[in-house]
């Protein structure tokens, strides 16, 4: 199964999910930014990769705005080269205005992640010639306060109707790009993964995430997340630079 037609069936999957307080707001980027979607999936989804990076769910200023996981408007126009118009979510949180490329917010996960991604692999290119970066839940859950809501702290009744179609789809992804390993950024990406292919011969690891709420990733998270992967066996291109440690701990 190609990535759009997986990308199109989570999206008429989680469209018909009902969820209740105190979610009082659903973001579904897939169907109101389906065209940055689609160019991200045309342009840089490749089989046989060498790892697939799994994230949990999209964050109000990045994949909220853009569509791409992640999805640091800066980096997903400037560095990834996709910059097309955004539509609106059905029903819009006061608080979580979607503005798609022309939002000034930087997610600060998106920021340090693509970051890294562009100081260390030079090139959108290079870097997913061998790696993809899929989120495994497609929906942003908010509450009245604009609080987030991740999907982990979902009632049983709406969480596993939820997993349901999340492993589903990372289970065809799996299937259509053939990675040899699967990576979650976070444990509770690695969690879903290793639940998703645990009867594949698929190893699976995880990073740390470059959420600012973590007190780790804010003491430097791009030589942590790089020394993970080089635990996992990844090997990275070049060396580790001195501009790399010093940005990674000043972002934030």
């Amino acid at each position: 199964m190609q990535p759009r037609t997986i990308v199109r069936r989570l999206r008429q999957d989680t469209g018909e999910l009902d969820f209740a307080e105190p979610v009082t707001h659903v973001y579904a980027p897939l169907d109101y930014a389906s065209r940055s979607v689609n160019i991200y999936l045309d342009r840089f989804a490749h089989s046989g990769i060498d790892a697939l990076l799994i994230g949990m769910n999209p964050g109000p200023w990045g994949m909220a705005q853009t569509g791409v996981p992640f999805g640091e408007v800066a980096h997903v126009r400037d560095f990834l080269g996709i910059d097309c118009p955004v539509g609106r979510p059905k029903i819009e949180h006061p608080k979580r205005p979607v503005e798609g490329f022309d939002c000034e917010r930087s997610e600060v996960s998106g920021r340090r992640f693509w970051s890294w991604v562009q100081e260390r692999f030079g090139t959108a290119d290079a870097f997913f010639e061998r790696f993809f970066v899929w989120n495994w839940c497609p929906l942003a859950f908010m509450e009245e306060s604009g609080r987030n809501r991740t999907p982990d702290k979902l009632p049983a009744d709406e969480r596993e109707p939820l997993e349901a179609c999340c492993d589903l789809a990372l289970l065809r992804m799996v299937e259509s790009l053939r990675p040899k390993m699967l990576i979650g950024i976070g444990g509770f990406a690695m969690k879903r993964a290793a639940s998703v292919v645990s009867g594949l011969d698929i190893p699976v690891g995880s990073i740390l995430h470059p959420s600012p709420a973590s007190p780790m990733a804010n003491r430097g998270w791009a030589p942590q997340a790089e020394a993970g992967l080089e635990k996992l066996g990844v090997r990275l291109p070049g060396s580790r630079s001195k501009s790399l440690k010093a940005s990674s701990k000043t972002r934030g």
